[in-house]
């Protein structure tokens, strides 16, 4: 136990900096338990009523019109409320979208490279950019991709988990439509919709518990399907059908419809949760840059990441010993990736200034007593 023990959440919770799945509001949580045996109107719990009930549609239509508004999504985009996670995109974007061209990827870390390794199973692939040699500890400088004529469309993760990179702005493309793995961070700042073809995102970091997809897609990119394929793979199938072509994730749209009216009461915009998400990280980021080289940032200045804080120890040794003592003070999920190793403290949107707080404290009586 370190000499000054973090400060109690309430309910005696944890400080919750798991990278997945992470971290869920407190007041949702709350409204979840209340609600749970008898869902307002319905007389039943949410886990038991139809997906084609009233009571669904109702759900359904608001977590979809609260998304469109925080977001900003034109008409022109359908949402899908889908499953599979993004494991799943990672075959069903190049099934979909290929139009039997080389799809592009930029590879920033582990994720990407997984999407590009399911792609090749479908599709001829090209490799834009990758930072593999130096373990992913960056994204591509301006003018760095070098991106040809002809493909059908170009693949990258904005937040990469395990390595602790994040793109801070759109990465540069030509004229193929862009398609976004935004697991990690979808829904954590402002994006420009429009300036994608697609956007998918695993709802289990920022927005919901695990087994809801969450998926924007332009509608010409919908026109590009072919017509010899699965129904169940198509993206089309899902838009047209509303979501509920089968069953869907009931309880994780629902999970995330409390989870978007959340965001809009706290925050009311994108912006200011963008900001707190900054101030969180730059808590942990000041503790790490202070140490004297007691710690080390893996990820480079200009792309880390305000959702997934990734560091080591200068004496490795230690390591074992931050994060029993991290435990011991409430600190929890903080042992980084078996392939980055070191520390990694997820913070989510739901994830509390406070936590961020207690931990920057302990990092810094860390250094104090063993550096």
């Amino acid at each position: 136990m370190t000499a000054t023990a973090s400060k109690a959440l309430p309910h005696g919770r944890i400080h919750n900096f798991s990278a997945g799945p992470g971290a869920m509001p407190l007041p949702v949580l709350e409204q979840i338990k209340e609600e749970l045996l008898h869902l307002p109107g319905a007389r039943a719990s949410v886990l038991e009523i139809s997906h084609r009930s009233k009571d669904f549609d109702r759900i359904l239509s608001e977590t979809e019109a609260d998304l469109r508004r925080l977001y900003g999504i034109g008409p022109d985009f359908k949402v899908a409320f889908l499953q599979g996670g993004a494991s799943q995109q990672f075959a069903m974007v190049p099934m979909n979208f290929s139009v039997g061209k080389k799809a592009g990827y930029i590879l920033t870390g582990a994720w990407g490279k997984k999407a590009m390794k399911e792609a090749k199973t479908v599709v001829d692939t090209q490799v834009l950019w990758t930072g593999e040699e130096k373990n992913f500890s960056s994204v591509p400088k301006p003018g760095a991709v070098n991106i040809p004529a002809g493909l059908s469309y170009i693949h990258f993760t904005s937040n990469e988990t395990i390595q602790g990179v994040q793109f801070q702005g759109k990465p540069p493309v030509g004229e193929a439509p862009l398609v976004c793995d935004m697991s990690s961070d979808f829904l954590s700042r402002p994006v420009d919709v429009s300036r994608y073809g697609m956007i998918y995102a695993g709802a289990q970091k920022n927005i919901g518990p695990a087994g809801l997809t969450v998926a924007l897609i332009r509608e010409d990119m919908l026109a590009r399907i072919p017509e010899k394929m699965s129904a169940i793979f198509k993206y089309s199938t899902h838009t047209e059908a509303d979501s509920r072509y089968n069953t869907p994730p009931v309880f994780g749209i629902y999970a995330a419809g409390l989870v978007f009216k959340w965001m809009l009461e706290t925050y009311g915009s994108l912006d200011k949760l963008e900001k707190a998400n900054r101030e969180k990280s730059a808590l942990i980021y000041n503790a790490i840059e202070t140490s004297g080289g007691f710690y080390k940032a893996h990820a480079e200045a200009d792309c880390r990441s305000y959702m997934n804080v990734t560091w080591t120890l200068a004496d490795s040794g230690l390591e074992a010993e931050f994060l029993k003592e991290a435990a011991a003070n409430d600190l929890s999920g903080l042992e980084g990736h078996r392939s980055v190793g070191g520390m990694r403290a997820s913070l989510y949107n739901a994830v509390p200034r406070e936590s961020a707080e207690a931990l920057a404290g302990f990092m810094t009586d860390f250094k104090n007593r063993k550096g």
